[in-house]
């Protein structure tokens, strides 16, 4: 081989070592730069599961406090559904139900206080958000 030829080689070998420390420092370029960008920290994911477990348990509490009202518990005495029944049943619904179902206790509430329910009304929703429940906690 000649010098020039080795010189060539030579050269041509560390234009490429350039060019992959080059792609090397180029953000995402890389495979376990891509693969960072789809992992999800323990700490995020820690995070979110902890507000999804305070939201669940708001809306647990929400629900608890409108169904123990003395107007929901005249509601269930004339549906003869048992207090205890729902009450129990209250843990046991998914995450969205239980969302939908605290949103439209605390709606129910805001306006029967506004004075746009009558208490007949509220008792109308009152045995049917007590029927939603025992329903799916039956199924």
């Amino acid at each position: 081989m000649s010098d020039s030829s080795k010189m060539s080689t030579f050269f041509r070998g560390v234009a490429l070592a350039a060019l992959l420390s080059l792609f090397s420092f180029v953000p995402g370029f890389s495979p376990a730069a891509q693969a960072q960008d789809h992992l999800v920290s323990p700490q995020a994911l820690q995070q979110q599961t902890q507000a999804a477990t305070a939201t669940r348990q708001q809306n647990v509490q929400t629900l608890t406090r409108f169904l123990s009202t003395p107007l929901a518990a005249q509601a269930m005495k004339t549906a003869k559904v048992d207090p205890t029944q729902v009450r129990n049943a209250i843990p046991t619904l998914s995450s969205h139900d239980l969302a939908s179902l605290a949103q439209r206790a605390t709606n129910a509430q805001q306006e029967f206080a506004a004075g746009r329910l009558t208490t007949g009304m509220l008792l109308v929703i009152i045995v049917a958000i007590v029927v939603v429940i025992v329903v799916i906690a039956v199924h």
